[in-house]
């Protein structure tokens, strides 16, 4: 009887152990799959954090001006010149006549010049009119009362052209080189000539001259475009800029004899350093398309203490040129009118 009842308690303390155990491993099982709930409940949420954190940094990097217009591809030129041949006729090939033009003279090159770089700075869009990418401000308030003037850039080798405050062409120029740098600062137009022969040497011709300083012989004129600051002074154009400039500004006007000015033509200004030596600018933009632009805020703070004399000179020609133009019309009646003769 004695060994039965040791059996059964053996029997009894068996079972309650084997329900002991079974009872945390459902624990431990219940307890894993939370963890695994929670941890999975988890992962979205960083996911979610790091997708959007990699959204915000791609967002800032991009520039306004790049989302807008495009971003500025660079088109490399290998050094050895059969391969640069074939290299540039494709790129013939891939642009039109006229979109060459324009991806050339944002880089200040002409045909001629072509070859003078090792990379071309090609803008994703092309507009061959240029005015998509200018760097000057399309709306100059300061200049509201000036109805015409001509503004050169050193720092960006550029010209840009206002009427009453509103930019209606810019393009490409080659200014005076290190040693025989242009005269910055207003100055006004004088007279033009339609193909000037060089006073620093014979063998060259100015076509399309339009002369800024009578004394110091400095004017703006077509002449090669190597991609850099390369006149004697100054300000080389591109053969379009400079018959529509010649057609664009006014001349002076000269007393009876030429000896003196009784009034002065369109306004011209010359402005900024270029960094000798250094990247050249347009090349800039590659890493930021608004690398070359001018603020607003800069053009006014330079031209805002000029403007009076502008106008003051712009009245003045005006009022010359309508009282040459009277007196021109009065010419003839007064030619035809009928010798009066005398009566004894």
């Amino acid at each position: 009887m004695k060994n039965i009842s040791v059996k059964k308690i053996f029997l009894y303390a068996c079972f309650s152990a084997a329900m002991l155990v079974s009872c945390k491993k459902e624990i431990e099982k219940i307890s894993d799959t939370l963890k695994d709930t929670v941890s999975s409940s988890e992962t979205p949420t960083v996911k979610k954090d790091s997708i959007k954190k990699d959204s915000v940094v791609q967002k800032e990097s991009v520039p306004p001006a790049m989302q807008e217009n495009g971003f500025y591809n660079a088109f490399v030129l290998p050094k050895d010149k059969k391969m640069r041949d074939s290299v540039y006729a494709a790129f013939s090939k891939k642009y039109s006549e006229k979109e060459r033009y324009a991806i050339l003279a944002l880089n200040r090159l002409d045909s001629k010049n072509r070859f003078n770089t090792d990379t071309l700075v090609v803008p994703a869009k092309i507009d061959t009119t240029l005015m998509s990418y200018s760097p000057f401000p399309m709306q100059l308030d300061v200049l509201s009362g000036v109805k015409k003037f001509v503004i050169f850039s050193y720092p960006i080798q550029a010209y840009g052209v206002y009427s009453n405050g509103s930019l209606v062409k810019w393009g490409p120029t080659s200014m005076g080189k290190k040693a025989a740098q242009t005269t910055r600062g207003l100055t006004f137009a004088n007279w033009k000539k339609k193909l000037s022969i060089s006073t620093v040497s014979t063998e060259w011709k100015l076509p399309y001259n339009f002369n800024i300083h009578n004394i110091g012989g400095i004017g703006w004129h077509q002449y090669d475009l190597p991609g850099y600051p390369a006149s004697h002074s100054c300000l080389r154009l591109l053969m379009k800029d400079a018959q529509w400039l010649y057609s664009y500004a006014d001349t002076w006007i000269l007393n009876p004899g030429g000896a003196t000015t009784k009034a002065k033509g369109t306004a011209v200004m010359v402005f900024g350093d270029y960094k000798w030596g250094g990247r050249k600018p347009w090349k800039k933009l590659l890493d930021d398309p608004n690398a070359n632009n001018i603020s607003v805020e800069e053009m006014t703070k330079l031209l805002e203490p000029n403007v009076s004399k502008m106008i003051k000179e712009q009245d003045n020609r005006e009022k010359v040129a309508d009282s040459i133009k009277t007196a021109k019309a009065m010419a003839p009646a007064q030619s035809e009118k009928p010798m009066e003769v005398p009566i004894n």
